[in-house]
């Protein structure tokens, strides 16, 4: 093993048994994975602490992702590289197995926040849609942050804020933004920096003109992030990690989209730990396998009646609720 070529990477996209790896000196290199590559403790974090894991950790043998940080070795009869080991990850994004059926697949791993984006208008932003990819980011344990893009389309940041009120209530940071004028893209260049994260959001929302405009020399082709929301459009199952210049070794996160990463193995009475208005109230219920719905002394209910609480938010509790208990909404 040559030392100049030997060390530890981030996996940056694989396709084919070929990994791309950015090494720490910031090299990309290909490397193969070998047969023997070690497991890592995918159900704990990298300081050994237990994360509170909503999606089952798999019993099988570790599988490289992109995110996943990896030691590299020089194969001894040639020049090419290998990986030899991955290492302990400290956060993980799971999507659902092919097909709809039950297990696994790691989107991304080392993932620090995800960055959800929405229009302020064109196109028309749902809500709804929103609260579920933050219920998947909570349930993976993941920094959600929110951006309204587009909002001259609107009248501006103020006028925007008006309608998502209701998540800064929540506790969520909002970043009100638009290409066309700059507005709010140097705080939004800032939440990037130092970190990894996925960049999400429906089709047509600005995430790739985002990135073009706050990070010169990346030249994303406009809508090259991934525009997979709508269903039936789930046939990637890889994904790629972009080097933001400039944001002090900040990376971005290409994924065939959180829909399909989804809420499959999310349990039903978990669900109100993923919505962060609700959580003061769960300990005061007076039933401790509250569902929130009819109970008598239920203190989430009480909050919505006294204004403590969004309607709409917990209106979308209750569906996405519905949606885990397979139960149909109306039934």
């Amino acid at each position: 093993m040559t030392d100049d070529l030997a060390g530890q990477g981030l996996v940056l996209s694989g396709t084919g048994g070929v990994w791309r790896v950015r090494r720490d000196d910031g090299v990309v290199v290909e490397a193969s994975l070998r047969g023997r590559v070690k497991k890592s403790n995918s159900g704990k974090r990298a300081d050994g602490s237990l994360r509170r894991d909503t999606i089952s950790a798999a019993a099988e043998t570790l599988k490289l992702a992109v995110g996943d940080r990896v030691l590299l070795e020089q194969d001894d009869a040639s020049d090419a590289m290998a990986i030899g080991e991955i290492l302990p990850r400290r956060s993980r994004l799971a999507r659902r197995a092919p097909g709809g059926g039950h297990g696994e697949r790691i989107v991304a791993a080392n993932v620090d926040q995800v960055i959800i984006v929405f229009a302020a208008a064109n196109p028309e932003p749902h809500p709804r849609m929103l609260d579920r990819f933050l219920v998947i980011a909570e349930a993976n344990d993941l920094v959600a942050i929110i951006v309204i893009n587009k909002v001259e389309l609107v009248g501006g940041t103020e006028a925007a804020r008006a309608r998502w009120i209701d998540y800064e209530r929540a506790g969520y940071t909002i970043h009100y933004t638009s290409v066309k004028t700059r507005e709010g893209l140097d705080a939004l260049h800032d939440a990037f920096a130092g970190v990894v994260s996925v960049l999400t959001g429906p089709s047509g929302v600005g995430k790739s003109s985002l990135l073009n405009a706050m990070f010169e020399g990346l030249d994303l082709r406009v809508g090259e992030i991934s525009e997979s929301v709508n269903k039936g459009r789930h046939t990637t199952v890889g994904g790629f990690v972009h080097p933001l210049p400039g944001a002090e070794g900040g990376y971005v996160v290409d994924t065939p989209g959180l829909r399909e990463v989804g809420m499959w193995a999310l349990s039903p009475t978990e669900l109100d730990q993923c919505f962060p208005e609700l959580r003061p109230f769960l300990e005061v219920c007076k039933f401790a396998d509250c569902r929130h719905s009819v109970e008598p002394g239920c203190a989430v209910r009480e909050a919505v009646a006294r204004g403590d609480v969004s309607k709409a938010r917990y209106e979308s509790f209750i569906k996405l609720r519905e949606e885990l208990e397979g139960v149909k909404p109306g039934r």
